[in-house]
């Protein structure tokens, strides 16, 4: 996927039944960019888009999270690239990633964080009686954090502009999304919290709020000159940031 993937598992009976796991979580992702990459001309995307194959059950459950993302968002969000092509890793990062996450479960992990690119699962807790503490980084300076989430189960997502430029398109206008530096949403499910999280990005200062209405437990997004618009009380943000 061109990000790095951190699994931390803490209740893994022995060092076999942990590595099992985590391949088995690879290598949902795995699949997840083999298939469905835009940049890979034989992937299932670019083949399905040129008409030599049906979509696969996969391929529908991500075009129809789209398209529930298109209609709520009033347009705002959407796969079709500005150049006509399709461009689902709006959607299937988040998706692969809880996928994996679910993977682990499957597998009779219960106390872990996957983290994809700084998209991160949570489940159970590190230690007895002790959340999981996801940092989300200033735009302005990776040596900070903007915000601190604690949370037992549930998911991560940052959408921002602030390493790969303004690379995230308006739906409605085909413009690059400005408004926002970046835009992070907390959720029961990483497939929730990335695709929302792109949205705010695209959306600006209200859709903040939006997204709580869309599902997210919390969101918050950061504005050019450093402010913060937040929406809920789950966030903890540091002294002097406001």
């Amino acid at each position: 996927m061109g990000i790095p993937i951190s699994i931390d598992i803490r209740d893994a009976p022995d060092e076999r039944t942990a590595g099992e796991a985590m391949s088995a979580a690879f290598e949902v992702l795995r699949s997840a960019d083999e298939r469905f990459s835009p940049f890979r001309s034989n992937s299932e995307l670019r083949r399905y888009e040129r008409g030599e194959t049906t979509a696969s059950a996969d391929l529908v459950e991500v075009f129809e999270i789209a398209r529930w993302a298109g209609i709520a968002s009033s347009g705002a969000f959407s796969i079709h690239a500005p150049d006509g092509s399709l461009d689902t890793n709006g959607v299937v990062k988040g998706w692969a990633a809880q996928r994996a996450a679910e993977e682990l479960l499957a597998r009779g992990v219960r106390n872990f964080c996957l983290n994809a690119g700084g998209d991160v699962v949570t489940h159970g807790e590190p230690e007895p009686g002790r959340p999981w503490r996801t940092g989300v980084r200033d735009p302005g300076d990776p040596r900070r954090v903007v915000a601190v989430v604690e949370q037992h189960d549930g998911a991560v997502a940052t959408s921002g502009t602030y390493e790969r430029g303004a690379h995230v398109w308006d739906g409605r206008t085909g413009g690059p999304a400005r408004t926002l530096v970046a835009a992070t949403v907390v959720a029961d499910s990483l497939t929730t919290a990335d695709v929302l999280a792109t949205c705010v990005l695209v959306l600006g200062p209200e859709g903040v709020a939006w997204a709580i209405g869309q599902g997210a437990r919390d969101a918050f997004a950061v504005l050019p000159g450093g402010g913060v618009v937040t929406a809920g009380a789950q966030v903890q943000l540091p002294a002097g940031v406001a």
